[in-house]
């Protein structure tokens, strides 16, 4: 599945494909190098047809401590070109993950940091053990988390967001469920059982109502429900509901046995 330097991409199961990122010794910090290896592994993974689902992983003890302070120390030092050509990367590395047209899930132990928070964040599903902890930390060297910024709050609120950023506590696996970032939180030990069930559930799901699910609830905002949104969302399901996928799905259902996804 492709080889990189500050990566592993393997198959975790049948359709199912895990980024690892790979540098434990410090604590999966990513730079440049990193950045641009997730996403080309994510772009690939989002063209492959054989891979249903992605998870996302960190090597070692823990997830991801964020950015690589020797990268912040050379950004630091760098014009402000050089930067915004940076930042932009990020950027559109996050915006991959996020927009991937298939389901995405992080798989959090120990630390997830900064950017590493980030990450947890741009993915459809957050599932960690309960010796995780999280902290949104830039303003501590005197920087914010801009890129990060809108998956953190469209993962917790703009309140909760502003408290994390703001005061850059570190909180408990327990206190990011209850906010929002984590969906499910496991002993350690039962981490990897909870991920591999909740792909299954991901997998018995059709492709293609996902990838609709993705590029639908992706362009609605926790706003009012406008004339627009509704003719969007009808213009949607009139569409979906006359795919193979859809003819598949509700004839495995009536017959009482397991869908045979036909590609589209």
């Amino acid at each position: 599945m492709g080889s990189y330097s500050t990566l592993r991409v393997t198959e975790r199961s049948p359709g199912v494909a895990e980024v690892t990122m790979a540098r434990p010794a410090v604590f999966n910090a990513f730079d440049e190098q990193m950045i641009g290896e997730l996403d080309a592994a994510f772009s690939a993974l989002c063209d492959d047809h054989s891979v249903r689902a992605i998870v996302l992983s960190g090597d070692g003890r823990h997830f991801s401590a964020g950015a690589d302070l020797q990268w912040m120390q050379r950004a630091s030092s760098a014009s402000q070109e050089w930067n915004l050509q940076d930042a932009r990367r990020f950027a559109a590395m996050l915006g991959r993950i996020d927009a991937a047209p298939k389901p995405t899930l992080a798989r959090i132990q120990g630390a997830a940091l900064g950017g590493g928070v980030g990450l947890a964040c741009a993915c459809d599903i957050a599932i960690a053990a309960d010796n995780a902890s999280f902290a949104v930390s830039e303003a501590k060297f005197g920087i914010l988390p801009a890129v990060i910024g809108p998956y953190l709050t469209n993962a917790v609120g703009k309140r909760q967001a502003k408290y994390l950023a703001l005061t850059t506590t570190r909180i408990s696996a327990a206190q990011a469920q209850a906010m929002g970032l984590l969906q499910n939180v496991v002993a350690l030990d039962a981490l990897d059982s909870a991920v591999d069930a909740c792909l299954q559930e991901l997998l018995a799901g059709g492709p293609n109502a996902q990838r609709e699910i993705k590029l639908l609830f992706g362009q609605l905002d926790v706003a009012a429900i406008t004339p627009d949104v509704r003719e969007r969302t009808a213009q949607t399901i009139s569409r979906v509901r006359g795919t193979a996928q859809a003819r598949e799905g509700f004839a495995a259902f009536l017959e009482k046995r397991a869908p045979q996804w036909p590609l589209e």
